[in-house]
């Protein structure tokens, strides 16, 4: 499927098919995919481990396979834009990353601006007295729960505000 706006998952989320459908949401890393999980009633993002990112084919294997499991119907990837709102190297590579996964699977992607959620993750962590190495191994997974609690939030206030859609 393509890329959608955030305004249209409430559309998605009209139709029967994706009623009690979960949403993932993904901090794409170098080295790990940060997952997060909606609960089925699209109101808290919740951390899953992250993968361990070794080649493209066996990253989107590993994924399509946890999105299944999870039940998701859409996809919410955090889009690194720099500070001034220009685009980078990251940007650049998150693209790409949702172009080659398009072709294997039907959810759609939805691109949130992920500005200073590995910093908030970071602070979140912190503040709960996560060891220097755990949160190492936690940080992308923190980060991709900001990302879809940002989006979710935002799914929120529309559904709060047109409430005849859900």
């Amino acid at each position: 499927m393509a890329v959608i706006e955030i305004e249209q998952v409430a559309d998605l989320y009209r139709q029967a098919e994706s009623k009690g459908k979960t949403i993932a949401g993904l901090d794409l890393g170098t080295k790990t995919i940060g997952l997060a999980i909606s609960d089925q009633g699209l109101s808290f993002a919740n951390p899953r481990p992250v993968i361990k990112r070794t080649k493209f084919s066996k990253d989107a294997q590993i994924l399509i396979e946890l999105l299944a499991k999870e039940n998701a119907g859409a996809i919410i990837i955090g889009l690194p834009v720099n500070m001034d709102g220009s685009a980078g190297p990251r940007v650049q590579a998150t693209r790409a990353f949702v172009r080659t996964m398009q072709p294997l699977t039907d959810l759609p992607f939805i691109f949130w601006d992920e500005r200073l959620s590995t910093v908030a993750a970071e602070r979140a962590l912190l503040d709960m007295d996560v060891s220097r190495s755990k949160r190492a191994e936690r940080i992308d997974s923190a980060a991709a729960s900001f990302i879809l609690q940002g989006a979710l939030d935002r799914i929120g206030y529309i559904h709060r505000s047109q409430p005849d859609i859900f």
